[in-house]
Order: structure tokens, then C-alpha cells, then sequence
């Protein structure tokens, strides 16, 4: 009783007494609820096939053995999310990967979100480090590079059969992109590639929605910056994607305000792309985990049975968005269990990964009950 009720506690100050009581209702037998039709449910998968290549195995909750993609599918998700670098040091996240990933949802279902970093290597609000490829280039030639690199990308995919739905120009491009070029202090240039990126998407793939996607999902004067800005500079996006995670970002109150004035802001459709929970605060690599904390939300502590409740409470968040507006939720990186070789950096092999304890497959290798839980949403 005392769990239960510190959950709803923690729910109702995010979202309200009523969706609190709901996500606990929801879970006392253990089984998700029906899923919504029309909402994306999703996770991000883009480490999956160097760590496939590496040895990983997947199973289902009852231990037995299956390809990952489909137990995805199995527990009710219809889309998975993969980003695009370059030209990364270690061959991985390149147009090959994301075409194989692409073909493989489809065979079992599910939709694509492409996610392009245009880097050799991870993008974020720290660093948006341009492609060594793309140095030297005129700004002209570098909105170029950056049309033809979405363009080959999509195409290869539109070839292969394989027609994503979703497209992200950027990865959490809150101070800009492919910097210095496209940085927060060239706010004509930053539209230009962004431009040349949702171009790219519109002519390949006409039907695809080209989202735009920031960091700090709660922090609402920097989504109506960025997107007073790119509408002023005649950006062509059609949603918004957001990054939430609540130990980095703050309360999910911040996140249901944000995406509240953005619905009403701009009138698009509003994704949570990246979301995540620790499971545990165990390390199964031997390399430090991003998130070690028992309780890094109150009344959430780090356990399967309440990943299963962040899950819960963030998709109630996104889904009370007025109008409609709030589409889907994509857990990262869900699949990124720990395998000697299959580390986070691109340019050393030895490197480890930090993120295992907020996979939705746990050290055994089986699925986890957030698995269900964010299919059954």
C-alpha cells in the first residue's frame, strides 16, 4: 500500500490524480492496457545490429529465444526509431544499418523512424560536430551535402521497400546544428540546413512528417525559441519531437506544460522520441552506468515494476495533449544491452556501455514487463 500510494502521490503531481490512480489500476494484474489505435508506440533500436553483431541475444519474457525486431512486435510496438551518422569510425549507424533495420520492421509490421544526425557521431545540445567529409565546403555545397546525404538515405530505403512514415531533421538540435555553420548564432544558416534536410524528405518521400526534435522536453522558453525561429526562417517541418528524461529534465508537470503550449503554439503533432528508466542499479559490463540512482523520481524507484510505471505515466502525459496533437512515445534505445565490443563511442572498440540498466531486456536477456507495457499503450 505504502509503494502504491507514493506512485500516485508522484503521478498526481505530474498528471494529475485521476491518470495517476489510472496507471496504478492499470497494473495491478500485471497486463498492459489496450492499445490506443492511431499512437505511436515505439522504441529506438539503433545499436541493435553491432550489438547483434557482437553476440547479443534477445529472448521473450518466458526465456525463449527470438529475433529482437520481432519481439518488439510480439509486444505490441509498430514502429522502431534508428539514427544516421556519416561516415562513424566504426562503419555502424550508416545508411547499410538503417536500411537492414527498415526492411526488417517492415517484414514484421512496424514503421521506421529515420533519425538523421548529420555527424560522424553522436549530436546533442553539447556537441553537433560537422562530418569530416563536409569540412572546407562553402555554405552553399554544405546545405548540398546535407540534401543529397538525406536524399541517399531515404532513397536506398524507398528502394529497398521500405517507406518510413517519420523523419527527424536533427538530433536534439537545441543550440543549432552541423556547427559552426548551422549553430544558435546563425539562425538564417540553421534554417537553411534544416530546410535543405526537409526538402531532401519532402521530394523522396512525399508523405513522410519531417520533425523537428529538441532536447528538454520541460523547458518550454527553449522549444518556443527554436520553433518561433524556424517558422519566421520558413522552416517546412511538420511536427515536433521532444527528448524526456525525468532525472535529467524535471518533472513530467514541465513536460504535459510544454507540449500544451506547443500543441497550441504551433498546432502540430507532438512525439516523445526519447524516454528511458533504469531497471535496476546493477552493471552488468563492468562500466559505469549513465543512472545509478535507487529513486531518480520520487516514488519511482529503479526496478522493472516501476520502468513499467514511468512508461505508463509519460504516455498519459503525451496523450492528454489538447486537439489530439500528442502521436506517439519511443523508448531509447531499448535494445541496448551490454556486449564486449558493441560500446558507446564509435572510435574504441573498448569502450562500454553505460545504458544497459535502461533497456527493456534485462541481464538474462529477457524482455522486461516495460516491453509489454509501452506496446500495450
Amino acid at each position: 500500500m505504502r509503494r502504491r500510494t507514493a506512485i500516485a502521490a508522484a503521478g498526481a503531481a505530474a498528471v494529475g490524480a485521476a491518470a495517476a490512480t489510472a496507471t496504478t489500476a492499470a497494473f495491478a494484474g500485471g497486463r498492459p492496457r489496450p492499445s490506443g489505435t492511431g499512437f505511436v508506440r515505439g522504441a529506438d533500436i539503433s545499436g541493435l545490429i553491432k550489438n547483434e553483431d557482437f553476440g547479443a541475444v534477445y529472448r521473450r519474457a518466458d526465456g525463449r529465444r527470438g529475433d529482437a525486431i520481432k519481439i518488439l512486435a510480439e509486444s505490441g510496438l509498430n514502429c522502431i526509431r534508428a539514427k544516421v551518422w556519416v561516415d562513424p569510425a566504426d562503419g555502424y549507424n550508416t545508411k547499410t544499418q538503417v536500411v537492414e533495420l527498415g526492411r526488417r520492421a517492415k517484414k514484421a509490421g512496424m514503421d521506421l523512424l529515420v533519425d538523421f544526425h548529420y555527424s560522424d557521431t553522436w549530436a546533442d545540445p553539447g556537441k553537433q560536430y560537422k562530418p569530416a567529409a563536409w569540412e572546407g565546403l562553402s555554405f552553399a555545397d554544405l546545405k548540398t551535402a546535407v540534401y543529397e546525404h538525406t536524399a541517399d538515405v531515404l532513397g536506398a530505403l524507398k528502394s529497398a521497400g521500405v517507406k518510413p512514415g517519420l523523419v527527424q531533421v536533427g538530433n536534439e538540435t537545441n543550440g543549432g546544428f552541423i556547427w559552426p555553420d548551422g549553430r544558435w548564432d546563425q539562425l538564417e544558416q540553421m534554417a537553411g540546413l534544416l530546410t535543405a534536410g526537409c526538402d531532401a524528405v519532402a521530394d523522396v518521400l512525399p508523405g513522410a512528417q519531417k520533425i523537428l526534435h529538441l532536447a528538454e522536453g520541460g523547458n518550454s522558453g527553449a522549444f518556443q525559441w527554436f520553433f518561433d525561429n524556424a517558422v519566421a526562417n520558413g522552416v517546412p517541418f511538420d511536427a515536433i519531437g521532444a527528448s524526456f528524461y525525468p532525472y535529467w529534465h524535471g518533472e513530467l508537470s514541465g513536460l504535459a506544460a510544454n507540449l500544451d503550449d506547443l500543441a497550441t503554439r504551433y498546432g502540430k503533432p507532438l512525439y516523445v522520441v526519447e524516454t528511458a528508466y533504469p531497471f535496476t542499479t546493477e552493471d552488468s559490463d563492468g562500466f559505469g552506468n549513465i543512472m545509478t540512482d535507487p529513486e531518480p523520481v520520487p516514488g519511482y524507484p529503479s526496478s522493472p515494476e516501476h520502468q513499467s510505471y514511468w512508461i505508463e505515466a509519460i504516455a498519459d502525459v503525451v496523450k492528454a495533449v489538447p486537439n489530439g496533437l500528442g502521436k506517439g512515445l519511443f523508448w531509447w534505445e531499448a535494445t541496448w544491452t551490454a556486449v564486449a565490443g558493441a560500446g558507446w563511442d564509435p572510435a574504441d572498440p573498448s569502450s562500454g556501455n553505460g545504458w544497459e540498466n535502461q533497456a527493456l531486456f534485462d541481464f538474462d536477456d529477457r524482455a522486461l514487463p516495460g516491453l509489454r507495457t509501452l506496446g500495450g499503450l
